[in-house]
């Protein structure tokens, strides 16, 4: 009867670990199966002694790594990738979609520092306030620079 809730406890503890590997954060499935799986290799040790609790430490380790491999595997190009369960929409540039603003259009204007740059801060571009960053010197408020690079959000200044 031991045996039996011992490997009852395993196979559930498996199957709630891999039930958390699709679910957002850490909740309730996954605290469950690690608790099984606990609580199956504290029963081996009570009854079996330590060395098989041991080795079914070890195998219940190497059950959840397979499983969870095949399930993974399986939710990016098997069964489970082409059901309705996982989402296939791609939101990227050719739709219009953009993480941030490309500044590149920026390069080559002058404006001048509402804040003093350290490197970090704001400077005006023809009524456009940007947060820029200059080339690693401590610019004044009111001083001219000129945009240099942007690489994202980020735009990098140097004084005129």
């Amino acid at each position: 009867m031991d045996i039996f809730l011992i490997i009852i406890l395993a196979i559930l503890g498996v199957c709630l670990i891999v039930v958390e590997a699709f679910m957002p954060g850490f909740g309730l499935p996954g605290l469950s199966g690690i608790l099984m799986e606990i609580g199956a290799i504290i029963i081996t040790y009570f009854k079996l002694g330590s060395t098989p609790a041991l080795i079914f430490a070890l195998i219940i380790l190497s059950v959840i790594a397979v499983a969870l491999s095949i399930a993974l595997r399986s939710a990016a190009k098997g069964r489970f990738a082409k059901s309705k369960m996982v989402l296939h929409n791609v939101e990227g540039q050719n739709e219009g979609y953009v993480a941030s603003e490309d500044m590149k259009v920026f390069i080559g204007h002058e404006g001048e520092t509402t804040t003093a740059l350290r490197p970090a801060g704001i400077a005006d571009f023809d009524g456009v306030r940007l947060n820029v960053v200059s080339e690693g010197d401590f610019i004044n408020p009111g001083t001219r620079v000129r945009i240099t690079e942007a690489e994202g959000s980020r735009v990098v200044v140097k004084p005129v």
